[in-house]
């Protein structure tokens, strides 16, 4: 096991924003025994089953909360390393520098990037130093949060799944959702068993 590095302070803000609703703590309670459906949490937490896919949406933004699909159903799991990460983070606070900030965010990467000024704002909203501070729970942000990382990939490339977990997690730690989204948007193909991935020839 490696050292262990706090999360950073900008990382935390992010949590603590998510987890500030009553019913979000409710959901990682229920999820922390085992794993539900959007309907099964409704009926527990007495709220609508949109709301709680808006509040699963958030917490899946900071990578704490997966999902698997079961058949026709979709379940959700709490994502326990990732909790046990943000637990170990707010036991080293004080080791946290917040004079310095963590340093500047450096977008330079991002102005030199072959894209439109929206796609350019979106990605200057939702990384820090080009990691992604969370997922955007818009349809419409997150395709170009998939395009970024799909560019990540080469063209006529075959990756295990192990490899493409690889180089998501360099941007965010919840790379199984957003291997699952590349695929679900279109942007990587995959064979039926999941064993190998590719660039879509559009996106190639």
């Amino acid at each position: 096991m490696g050292i262990f590095k706090p999360a950073g302070v900008q990382m935390l803000v992010h949590y603590f924003k998510v987890l500030a609703d009553e019913n979000r703590l409710r959901i990682i309670g229920l999820l922390g025994n085992r794993e539900y459906s959007v309907g099964e949490l409704a009926a527990e937490l007495k709220i609508t089953e949109p709301t709680v896919s808006h509040h699963l949406s958030k917490l899946r933004s900071i990578g704490l909360v997966n999902l698997r699909a079961s058949g026709t159903m979709r379940l959700y799991r709490l994502q326990m390393d990732n909790l046990r990460r943000f637990q170990e983070s707010l036991q080293h606070l004080e080791k946290l520098d917040f004079q310095s900030n963590e340093g500047s965010n450096d977008m330079s990467w991002i102005d030199e990037l072959n894209i439109s000024d929206a796609d350019r704002k979106v990605l200057k909203d939702y990384t820090y130093n080009k990691r992604l501070k969370q997922i955007p729970t818009k349809q419409k942000k997150l395709a170009v949060i998939l395009r970024w990382l799909a560019s990540q990939f080469e063209p006529d490339t075959m990756y295990t799944e192990s490899e493409v977990n690889t180089i998501i997690r360099q941007f965010h730690d919840d790379y199984a959702g957003l291997r699952r989204d590349l695929v679900d948007y279109g942007f990587l193909n995959r064979e039926s068993n999941g064993s190998t991935y590719w660039l879509t020839s559009m996106r190639a």
